[in-house]
Formats: structure tokens, C-alpha cells, sequence
């Protein structure tokens, strides 16, 4: 059995590389701090005419019609390049849109597919583990939820409040609306298996994008530790900062092979998914959190300052940390999957502490 990835996803992932490093600078992510939105329209659009918002858009739609294993490395060189664009919603709106339109709303489907894929529409997703609703401001279309129901609301039928955040790339929003026969487009069982398969897929699109700021953090450790000298060599070459960088390393690379489980089982919903995808959030959050620790003390106390890179991809460590789903929460998914083996994996979506 081949578990490497193909070629053509390993040539997906470079041209995305390619393009982030170009794209998504550090500059960059800075002045979009300074605008009103945080977003870039422009840069949204040469996205998609890499397909990238429409990866795993049906081909009838206009997308190139992947799954959760294509997308993942994508997501994982999003992390790593900082980008602040919502491509996490879109991980995990464009599948539950596939899936709406098969449960009766075919032309809501494709309609909203087909602008996704050309980037002339945007998502934002709500999940129940968070009161909040991340880049709702720029989303055309929000897939929210009230009770046992899935309601797709135009952003012009929603009132926003701003929320504020640590992270400076983070937009989070409160959402107003009201439930009406007009916007449901799901309920009851199918309602309830559609939004965990959507907030399993957006905690999994969470732990790729950790998996790419594990290794930027540690990229920026190793650069500054070959640059800083004392006592006229390197820092990188006391063994003592080697060790602070390889554990950073070897906890990035375990976690690596488990978010890839986790895009695996995503994609053939196995009955391990929700389990796998708690690991994989478990590992990969981490590894980002111990990435970031393990820099800063490398960096020292100019680590701090407001003009380092380094806290770019630190407060993305924390934000994402909380993202679809806390580590704790998802110890507790892993705990309850452990004790009680007798229920299908399935269940465990939204069941165990709220943490």
C-alpha cells in the first residue's frame, strides 16, 4: 500500500509554496493589519485562479474536484506562510455546501460553489465550540446554526459585532440573525452529521495549518540562532540551544504523520475520523505552542518585541490552538473515545466537557 503523496500533489504544494513566498510576506501580513477588513480581494482572486479556493470544488462547479488529502499540504504551507485568508472556512464550507446540495438543495449547491471556485465568493462557517464566527465580515455566504438546524444566510441579512483578538490577523465576529424557512437548508440527524463533519474538518484544516507554524517557528529559531553570536561563534552552536530547536523538531515531525492520518480518514469517513482528527488537533496544537516556547527562548528577550517576525507566527500558534475546538476539548473527544469503546467513534462529536 503507497502512503507517500503523489507527484501531483507534491507539484500542488510547491506552486502553492512558490506563491505564498511571493505573495504572503511578513510586509505584507503587516500592512494587512492596518486596513479596515484585514483581507486582500486582489490576492484572493490570483488564489483562485490557482483553484485553490476551489480545490475540492465537484468539477461541475468549476473546481478541480480533490479531497482532504490534496488539501492538506496546501494547508499546511498556508501556515507556514502566516496567510490570513479565510482558506480554513473554506476547508471546511466547501464539503458541507457538496453535502447540502445532495440533502435536497442542489441549486443552492451549485450556485455558491461555482462563485467559491472563482473566487468571487467567500464562506465563513459557525461550529458549536465557539461563539464566535471567524472572517464573517468578508464571507458572501454564512453557514450558521440554530439548534438542530444548518441555515445558509446571506452576509446582507446578518448584523456583525467585532470581537477582539490577540492575534492581529484574526477577525472574529458575534452573529445577529434570525431563522427563517427561507435559509434552512438542513435539520434534525442529517443537520447533526453534517455539522460534525464539518467541525472535523475544520479542526483538521486547524492542525495542517499548525503543522506549517510549527516549522516556520523553527525556521526562524534555527536563522536567528546562526546569525546571533556570543563569545565570537554562533548561538546555533551551543548544544544547549541545538536541543531546544531538535525537540521543537522532533514533536513537529510526530505530528506530522498524525494530521495526515486525520486528512486520510476525513476524506473516507472512516469510523475513527472524529478520533483521528482529535489527535491530529491534540499533536499538531502541540507542536506549534512547544515550536513557539522553544523560539522565543533562542530569540531571548528581543523575541518580545513588536518588530520581530517571530510573534507573527506565535499569536497564529495561540489563535489556532483555540480554533474548532481547544486541546483540551479534544483530550477530552480522545478520553471519551478511549473509556467508552463500545460507541462508534461517530458520536463523539460534540458530547465530552466544554472546555
Amino acid at each position: 500500500m503507497e502512503f507517500n503523496f503523489s507527484e501531483d500533489q507534491e507539484l500542488l504544494c510547491s506552486t502553492v509554496r512558490d506563491f505564498l513566498q511571493a505573495e504572503c510576506t511578513p510586509e505584507q501580513i503587516r500592512a494587512l493589519w492596518e486596513t479596515d477588513t484585514g483581507r486582500s480581494d486582489s490576492f484572493w482572486m490570483r488564489f483562485a485562479e490557482m483553484g485553490v479556493p476551489g480545490l475540492m470544488v465537484p468539477e461541475e462547479a468549476g473546481g478541480l474536484g480533490l479531497d482532504d488529502r490534496d488539501m492538506v499540504l496546501v494547508l499546511e504551507e498556508t501556515g507556514r506562510f502566516g496567510l490570513a485568508e479565510p482558506i480554513v472556512s473554506i476547508a471546511a464550507g466547501v464539503p458541507l455546501l457538496v453535502a447540502i446540495g445532495q440533502e435536497g438543495q442542489p441549486e443552492l449547491a451549485e450556485k455558491w460553489l461555482s462563485e467559491v471556485a472563482s473566487g468571487r465568493a467567500k464562506l465563513a462557517i459557525e461550529h458549536p465550540r465557539s461563539p464566535f464566527v471567524s472572517d464573517a465580515h468578508v464571507a458572501d455566504l454564512l453557514l450558521l446554526n440554530a439548534g438542530d438546524a444548518i441555515h445558509a444566510v446571506p452576509r446582507a441579512e446578518v448584523k456583525l459585532i467585532a470581537q477582539p483578538a490577540n492575534d492581529q490577523s484574526q477577525r472574529l465576529f458575534s452573529v445577529e440573525w434570525t431563522p427563517t424557512q427561507a435559509t434552512l437548508v438542513a435539520q434534525g440527524e442529517t443537520a447533526q452529521r453534517l455539522q460534525e463533519e464539518a467541525f472535523d474538518r475544520g479542526a483538521m484544516a486547524c492542525a495542517s495549518q499548525q503543522l506549517g507554524v510549527a516549522q516556520q517557528l523553527i525556521d526562524l529559531g534555527a536563522g536567528y540562532a546562526a546569525q546571533r553570536k556570543q563569545f565570537g561563534v554562533a548561538v546555533g552552536s551551543f548544544q544547549a540551544v541545538k536541543h531546544r530547536l531538535a525537540n521543537a523538531k522532533v514533536k513537529a515531525e510526530y505530528a506530522r504523520s498524525v494530521v495526515y492520518r486525520a486528512a486520510h480518514s476525513v476524506a473516507l469517513k472512516t469510523s475513527a475520523r472524529s478520533v483521528d482528527v482529535s489527535m491530529a488537533k491534540v499533536a499538531a496544537g502541540e507542536a506549534a505552542l512547544f515550536a513557539a516556547k522553544e523560539s522565543l527562548q533562542v530569540h531571548g528577550a528581543i523575541g518580545y518585541t513588536y518588530e520581530q517576525d517571530l510573534h507573527i507566527w506565535m499569536k497564529r500558534a495561540w489563535s489556532l490552538d483555540l480554533a474548532f475546538g481547544s486541546g483540551a476539548w479534544h483530550r477530552a473527544r480522545i478520553a471519551d473515545a478511549v473509556i467508552d469503546q463500545e460507541r462508534p467513534a461517530e458520536t463523539f462529536g460534540y458530547s465530552g466537557p466544554n472546555h
